[in-house]
């Protein structure tokens, strides 16, 4: 890999969301510029004051905690389904799409994929569809399910405020992207990073991009995620006191034709236990990712085929994840 390790001296950028929040008339053309600029240089952010309740993270972040500390035999019996939602044992992922490494070792991380809670009468329940649950919950852990879905709601309010800013970043009007999500697809990918000795080229989570729309990740005390900076050297993502991680996913980088970009970033095996709960804030299925006419140019010719939601997370999924967990990868 020919990139640099850990520049420490670089930080990745921090918006302030309160004004906006708040209603401040001005807030919105301010942090929308600032996240155009961002979003086109290097595609992570951190934000704060985002309204996302410090004890609901905490409760999440505990029960997952309980859920990892059960027997491995517990934990199997929601092992992942055909539907990708449950549990996933440590070594089943290599993401062999990463553009910026030949990724060769199994991560070595847990998770167990929780998809947005829905009905047992939803539509997309009755079809079968994937991605959308239901969902698998432990029995022995009666608080998990209410704390994990208290989580998936509080994160998505964030999700739903900032779809104008990314409307008003990309030249849009500020209710662009609202009928993309009247029936999101979103999920979280909730992880445990044991304290392990790697392997060479192995990692927590190896070099990868996202594949959604965008990522919101609270901030964990435990250092380990790494961002792949402009000069192409690998920034550690600092904690910031109740900040959210926010970066772009390779389906916005194909909606904004290549003008968003999909950065790169690994998780580095911790020196002690690490825990994540990424929520991968993604439109409704049937949403294409056709190149935006603002991000398209003379200078900037459309770049990519159209391609919907479900067809791209199904390919990503299928891609990096094990037959035994979820993926078509032997």
């Amino acid at each position: 890999m020919s990139t640099k390790e850990n520049n420490a001296d670089v930080n990745i950028p921090i918006l302030d969301l309160g004004p906006y929040l708040d209603g401040g008339t001005h807030a919105l053309d301010v942090l929308a510029a600032k996240l155009c600029e961002i979003q086109e240089n290097i595609g992570f952010y951190v934000v704060v004051n985002h309204g996302v309740p410090r004890p609901v993270l905490e409760r999440a972040h505990a029960e997952l905690e309980a859920f990892f500390s059960l027997p491995l035999e517990e934990k199997l019996q929601l092992k992942i389904n055909e539907k990708s939602v449950g549990y996933i044992p440590s070594q089943s992922t290599v993401y062999v799409t990463s553009v910026v490494n030949e990724n060769t070792q199994p991560d070595l991380n847990e998770t167990i994929t929780i998809a947005r809670e829905r009905l047992p009468n939803d539509p997309a329940i009755l079809a079968g569809s994937r991605f959308v649950g239901p969902n698998q919950w432990p029995e022995d852990l009666p608080n998990f399910r209410p704390a994990m879905i208290a989580y998936q709601e509080a994160v998505s309010v964030l999700g739903y405020a900032m779809l104008p800013l990314y409307a008003r970043a990309l030249d849009l009007p500020d209710d662009y992207f609202s009928n993309f999500f009247t029936e999101p697809m979103w999920w979280t990918r909730n992880t445990y990073y044991p304290a392990a000795e790697p392997r060479k080229n192995q990692f927590g989570i190896s070099p990868h991009c996202d594949h959604g729309f965008i990522t919101m990740l609270p901030m964990s005390g435990v250092p380990g995620l790494q961002v792949l900076g402009p000069n192409r050297d690998w920034i550690p993502a600092k904690p910031v006191q109740d900040g959210i991680i926010v970066n772009t996913g390779e389906f916005l980088h194909r909606w904004s034709n290549g003008r968003f970009l999909a950065t790169p970033h690994r998780v580095i095996a911790p020196d002690r236990p690490r825990y994540s709960m990424a929520m991968f804030f993604n439109p409704n299925a049937d949403t294409l990712a056709e190149p935006l006419n603002t991000c398209v140019s003379a200078d900037r010719p459309r770049a990519f085929e159209p391609v919907a939601m479900i067809d791209y997370m199904s390919w990503y999924v299928d891609s990096n994840y094990k037959r035994h967990a979820g993926g078509r990868q032997t």
